[in-house]
């Protein structure tokens, strides 16, 4: 059952997806409504797919990569819903639904069995650390999302040629300010997400620390993101070096999300 609910929020992200994609192209309402019911079906029915996974399971259904992958793809659109709801930039689902997409469909060639926790999984907050750190990078995604349509549109803007992507991207101004919520959001979840690892390794594995290399690149994409933050309050980074910084921290996601399991392994398991 789980894996027919996973197919059926598969095919509704791709119809969102496509149709997000051919709005860009002839800018039409009752297409980005057709991309927006989608983008919600496939939402609703995802997590529909989580909750029976975990019951399934027995726990939070996060333990191997195929759960992990589907996690951080409905963290992506819980952000992008979210943030949607307060910018209303109609064409924003065709850069983040298509990494919803792309995660789900890559994760069909993972490992699909449940199997059961080891004991130093068997905690509660294996549920509260990977759900506060994934959350976050959903919310990185958009302000990644936000910083290439930045700089599409800063680019049209200094070229004097403005096609007619132009005119369906929202100004710089909106961008920008898209770019910092995401970001004011974001980076306290993963703050968070890794206080509450650290105090999980404690407690499981009686350090708090043990440079394992899932820790190393979080703590890496952290400062990062940290060097964002900080550069935005204090120094008043905005525009174009906050869109290339942003989109050096989403390199790193996604290399402490894949490459650390694929290529380095370690402790973690997702």
């Amino acid at each position: 059952m789980d894996i027919t609910l996973f197919r059926i929020a598969l095919l509704f992200y791709t119809l969102s997806t496509a149709g997000y994609l051919l709005y860009l192209w002839y800018q039409r309402d009752g297409i980005v409504r057709f991309a927006a019911w989608m983008a919600g079906g496939g939402f609703l029915v995802q997590s529909l797919f989580l909750v029976v996974r975990g019951v399934m399971a027995g726990h939070h259904p996060i333990s191997n990569l195929f759960e992990a992958m589907n996690f951080f793809a409905w963290a992506i659109s819980a952000s992008y819903f979210i943030l949607q709801y307060r910018f209303r930039i109609k064409g924003l689902g065709a850069l983040v639904l298509p990494i919803t997409v792309v995660l789900m469909a890559f994760s069909l060639a993972m490992d699909k069995t449940i199997v059961p926790l080891v004991p130093a999984l068997q905690s509660n907050w294996l549920g509260i650390h990977t759900t506060l750190a994934i959350l976050g990078n959903g919310f990185f995604v958009i302000a990644t999302a936000g910083s290439v349509f930045y700089l599409l549109q800063e680019r049209q803007l200094k070229s004097k040629h403005t096609g007619s992507l132009f005119h369906r991207l929202p100004s710089l101004d909106v961008l920008d300010r898209l770019h910092y919520r995401s970001l004011t959001i974001g980076f306290p979840l993963m703050t968070f997400g890794i206080i509450t690892g650290a105090i999980w390794a404690e407690s499981a594995w009686g350090s708090y620390w043990s440079w394992d290399p899932k820790e190393t690149w979080s703590l890496i994409t952290w400062f990062i993101y940290a060097a964002i933050v900080h550069a935005r309050v204090t120094v008043g980074w905005r525009g174009r070096k906050a869109a290339y910084l942003s989109i050096i921290g989403f390199a790193a996601i996604l290399f402490t999300f894949f490459g650390v399991n694929l290529l380095l392994g370690g402790l973690h398991a997702y």
